[in-house]
């Protein structure tokens, strides 16, 4: 399914996801940015361009009103025409592995781990740095990697990655 007016293509974001989520243990994302489309555009623009550009990932928690086109819609608002979305999920098993109730929120997690796809379950989530408000992502690793906390190491490298981007 794709929106006409921006080109987004639920069908592309949903096989990226996919993509992530088969990936081996080493290419696993460890820089998750929580988020969701009441975010002012201009924020969640810049949510969204600079965690994919640092090689992390944004999640959503999923549909609104259980809409696929609402969503492409919202999203439409928040990118710029002809960009690409990289890095960009819908993954409500980490929103409650996480117990996320805010947004945004940053976490750098320092292994690996895979969400529990039961209902009732509950994830053991492997330690991490978290912050939660209206920060840049640029701001939440340059504090995460100062920090010294268990995604010290870890937002180090995303920070790296997206210092680069952020040079070209």
């Amino acid at each position: 399914m794709s929106d006409g007016r921006n080109g987004l293509s639920l069908d592309q974001m949903l096989a990226d996801n996919d993509a992530v989520a088969r990936a081996s243990k080493e290419a696993q994302p460890r820089f998750i940015a929580f988020a969701s489309l009441s975010m002012p555009p201009a924020s969640l623009r810049q949510l969204m361009r600079e965690v994919g550009g640092s090689g992390g990932i944004v999640v959503f928690r999923g549909f609104p009103q259980n809409s696929s086109k609402a969503f492409l819609a919202g999203l439409g608002k928040a990118i710029d025409k002809g960009q690409r979305l990289s890095g960009v999920g819908i993954d409500p098993r980490l929103f409650r592995a996480f117990a996320i109730e805010a947004v945004p929120t940053y976490v750098v997690v320092s292994t690996d781990f895979r969400p529990c796809d039961g209902f009732t379950c509950q994830t053991v989530v492997p330690p991490h740095d978290r912050m939660a408000g209206n920060v840049t992502p640029s701001y939440a690793l340059r504090t995460f990697a100062q920090g010294g906390g268990p995604g010290a190491a870890i937002a180090k490298i995303y920070l790296a990655s997206l210092e680069k981007l952020e040079r070209q």
